[in-house]
């Protein structure tokens, strides 16, 4: 088997390096790049396993870099590397599109733990079927085929992480899901980042999901987790 094909992307040159060295003492095939335009460039010519990518580059940002790749239906695995750790601004990046943030500065070990967890979840046999598959509570459908989730005809347009957290909640719907669960459902077994992202991603899909005058559907199971369960009307 061939080497996995990691993409370091950096303006410094020195973490560049020593990355670079890491991770090929590590067994990988490790590539560089120093801007956002030859990262774009190296991930379209020689497309890599993982991306290594630092938020802040000297023409347009690592979250730039994310947002084109994923508008081009590049799906390669991103692990972003930054410096800033609020929430907001982890939300941010991976609504861009990464799949795993990793706050600097950080220990080597634990970046190469992230490098095999990612890998070998993208890496592993995929459990999704490509046939059509209707999701439904109440007014509420999803195609698992082509992504679309409408209430009440309505198209709303989400994220991939809030349509993995409403499709994982979709599938099972009037039963409670452990926060432990939907974490491991929507980022992986492996995750590692802060479990708060879980509520604010909740929140986000209550925002589009359930609009003024419509019956609530997200329902907070307190200390336990969540569930999707449409409210039975007293009128």
């Amino acid at each position: 088997m061939a080497a996995p094909r990691i993409l370091v992307v950096d303006d410094d040159p020195d973490l560049r390096r020593f990355l670079a060295g890491e991770l090929d003492v590590e067994g990988y095939h490790v590539d560089m790049a120093a801007t956002g335009q030859e990262a774009l460039c190296k991930i379209r010519d020689y497309p890599p396993d993982l991306i290594l990518l630092d938020w802040t580059l000297p023409d347009f940002s690592g979250l730039e870099v994310c947002r084109r790749m994923r508008n081009s239906d590049v799906i390669t695995p991103v692990l972003m590397l930054t410096a800033r750790d609020d929430i907001p601004e982890r939300v941010e990046a991976l609504d861009a599109g990464a799949d795993d943030y990793l706050t600097k500065p950080f220990s080597i070990e634990e970046l190469l733990a992230r490098v095999r967890a990612r890998l070998r979840r993208d890496h592993s046999p995929t459990t999704y079927s490509s046939d059509v598959e209707i999701l439904r509570l109440g007014d509420l459908t999803m195609n698992t085929a082509t992504r679309e989730v409408e209430r009440k005809g309505v198209l709303i347009n989400l994220t991939v992480r809030e349509y993995a957290l409403l499709q994982t909640l979709l599938r099972e719907p009037n039963r409670v899901h452990e926060r432990s669960e939907l974490i491991k459902a929507v980022w992986g077994e492996n995750h590692f980042g802060d479990s708060n992202l879980l509520d604010v991603y909740i929140r986000y899909l209550r925002k589009k999901i359930e609009q003024p005058g419509l019956p609530t559907l997200i329902q907070t199971i307190r200390g336990v987790g969540f569930m999707l369960k449409q409210e039975t009307s007293t009128g």
